[in-house]
C-alpha cells in the first residue's frame, strides 16, 4: 500500500479503516488522486486543506455518501476492519450504521428531540420501547446535551439553539452505536462557545469511537486531533501526528498552507 509520508508507527496493522490508492471521479473530473491512509481505533484524524481540495469528498467516500451522486465513480479500496466497503455484497445501510456522519449545518428532523435520536433505531427495526428509551438517554448523555433537554424531550428539536441542534445530531448518529464517526466541519456554523463544547465533546467521544473530522480551522485541528492529513488539489500531500504536522511538516506545501502563505 502506497501511503505518502506515513511513519512505520502509522502503518501499524491495528487500524479501523483504510483507503488504498483511492481515485474518485465526478463524471470525467478526477477529484481525488491515489489517496492512501489509515485510521487507528479511538483516534481523531483531522483532514485539512483549502476549499475544493477534496477533503469533504474523501470523507464522504468513507461511508459511501457519494453513492447518491449518479455520475460519481470510485477506483481503489476503502476498508473497514479489513473488509472492502465497496464490495458488491456490502449492505450500504449497515455500513452507514457502522460509519456515522455529522454534517456541517445542524440538520435536525422537524420532530421531537426524542424522536430525532430514536429515529435511527426505529429505521433499523428496533421496537422495544424500553431499549429505545435507554439508548436515547445514553446517546444524549454521550453528546453532552442530556441535562439541557431531559425535561423537554417531546418538544420540537427545531426550538434548540444551533449548538444544541448540532449536539443533538451527534446524539442521533451515536444512537445506533457506530464504530466510526465522520464530521464534516461540525462547528463551522456555530459561535465560539458552542464550538468549544463540540471540541470538548470530540475529546470525550474518542475514548469510544474512531473520529475523522474535516475542518477549515487549523487551530481546531491542532486542538482536537491526534493525526492531521493535508490535502491539496485532490491529493494527500502529507499525513502524520498533529504536533509534527504543525511544527515540523515534511513538505513545503504543508508548511506554506499552515503558515498562511496560501489557502
Amino acid at each position: 500500500m502506497n501511503v505518502p509520508a506515513q511513519s512505520e508507527e502509522q502503518m501499524d496493522p491495528e487500524y479501523k479503516m483504510s483507503s488504498e490508492n483511492l481515485d474518485f471521479y465526478y463524471g470525467d473530473f478526477k477529484a481525488l488522486h491515489d489517496v492512501s491512509m489509515v485510521f487507528k481505533p479511538r483516534e481523531v484524524t483531522a483532514l485539512i486543506g483549502p476549499s475544493g481540495c477534496g477533503k469533504s469528498t474523501f470523507l464522504r467516500c468513507l461511508n459511501r455518501m457519494n453513492d447518491l451522486i449518479p455520475i460519481s465513480r470510485v477506483d481503489g479500496r476503502i476498508t473497514l476492519d479489513g473488509d472492502d466497503i465497496y464490495a458488491p455484497a456490502v449492505d450500504v445501510v449497515m455500513l452507514r450504521r457502522k460509519v456515522g456522519m455529522v454534517f456541517q449545518k445542524p440538520n435536525p428532523f422537524p420532530k421531537s428531540i426524542f424522536d430525532n435520536v430514536a429515529y435511527g433505531l426505529w429505521v433499523n427495526g428496533i421496537k422495544d420501547k424500553a431499549f429505545v428509551q435507554e439508548r436515547v438517554e445514553e446517546s444524549l448523555k454521550q453528546a453532552a446535551i442530556w441535562d439541557e433537554v431531559k425535561d423537554r424531550l417531546q418538544d420540537t428539536a427545531l426550538g434548540l439553539s444551533g449548538g444544541q441542534q448540532q449536539r443533538l445530531c451527534i446524539a442521533r448518529a451515536l444512537a445506533v452505536k457506530p464504530e466510526v464517526v465522520l464530521m464534516d466541519e461540525p462547528a463551522s456554523a456555530l459561535d465560539p462557545i458552542a464550538t468549544q463544547k463540540i471540541e470538548e465533546l470530540i475529546h470525550q467521544l474518542k475514548e469510544t469511537y474512531t473520529i475523522i473530522i474535516v475542518t477549515h480551522n487549523m487551530q481546531q485541528a491542532a486542538r482536537v486531533s491526534d493525526v492531521t492529513a493535508f490535502f491539496y488539489i485532490g491529493k494527500l500531500v502529507e499525513v502524520g501526528d498533529t504536533d509534527t504536522i504543525f511544527t515540523r511538516p515534511g513538505k513545503k506545501q504543508t508548511e506554506d498552507y499552515i503558515t498562511g502563505r496560501f489557502g
